[in-house]
């Protein structure tokens, strides 16, 4: 039985919460009654969730500065008055390209933003979620994150470094009672996905079609996944129902075992 699921009363913060995965996290994390706590680099689309959300409260941050990130924890800190689970779900998609063609720029961005973004967070997170009496910590992956993908190697080389953090803090972490996880989606349908669709059928002067069909294809289910069935994977992950769920690499990609 899942008793154990509702979140009434949590206090989460997600990061790069106003649209896409991290909207969708907030919606179900609302919905279970939870405390929610978004940021975003995006004042727009923050102004859109707010609207959808009213009592979500907001600000705006980049994960990749130092100084963002201490302004987030304080108003964290200020509007939720602690916090009982961290979702670090900010990322980019980062160049597409084989590696000779790459520039050093969007290399160390994309590290900058997958991986040291979510360093920061989890580094004033930690205190935090001490305090709590069920503290947890989900950073999101990806397929790409187990998997090599051609192509990709900035973004993949990121998400990988994620699954070593993740297992990593949740050694160091347990001791305390804070339970670590990352979440491995595969391809999520939406803006994001289309767009690197787009790019590595430029690079490999292939339709775009052809690629999407690829995309789609290559989980065993024959689709790619959606928003909620990752949001509902953070939700579960950070229930009572997963209490002795930590230091795992859980992918949600419909059954992946190779990427295009």
């Amino acid at each position: 039985m899942f008793e154990d699921v509702s979140m009434k009363g949590k206090k989460v913060l997600i990061t790069a919460g106003a649209g896409g995965l991290g909207l969708e996290m907030a919606r179900v994390f609302v919905s279970a009654g939870s405390d929610v706590f978004i940021c975003d680099v995006n004042e727009e689309l923050l102004a859109h969730a707010r609207k959808e959300l009213p009592h979500v409260h907001t600000c705006v941050a980049d994960v990749s500065d130092e100084k963002n990130v201490a302004a987030l924890f304080d108003a964290v800190q200020t509007s939720l008055g602690g916090l009982d689970v961290l979702v670090n779900n900010a990322g980019i998609a980062g160049p597409t390209g084989y590696v000779e063609t790459l520039s050093l720029s969007d290399w160390e961005r994309t590290l900058a933003v997958n991986i040291t973004g979510q360093f920061l967070c989890a580094r004033l997170a930690v205190p935090m979620l001490r305090k709590s009496d069920a503290g947890v910590m989900i950073n999101l992956s990806s397929a790409a994150g187990h998997l090599g993908f051609a192509g990709r190697s900035a973004y993949s080389a990121s998400k990988w470094a994620v699954v070593g953090f993740t297992k990593t803090l949740a050694i160091e972490l347990g001791k305390d009672g804070i339970r670590v996880n990352a979440i491995l989606p595969g391809a999520v349908e939406g803006p994001r996905i289309r767009a690197v669709i787009a790019a590595k059928a430029k690079t490999l002067g292939r339709p775009e079609q052809e690629v999407a069909d690829q995309y789609e294809q290559q989980a065993s289910l024959g689709r790619m996944v959606t928003a909620r069935d990752i949001a509902n994977m953070v939700l579960f992950t950070a229930s009572g129902a997963a209490a002795s769920v930590s230091g795992q690499a859980l992918v949600v990609d419909g059954h992946t075992q190779s990427l295009v």
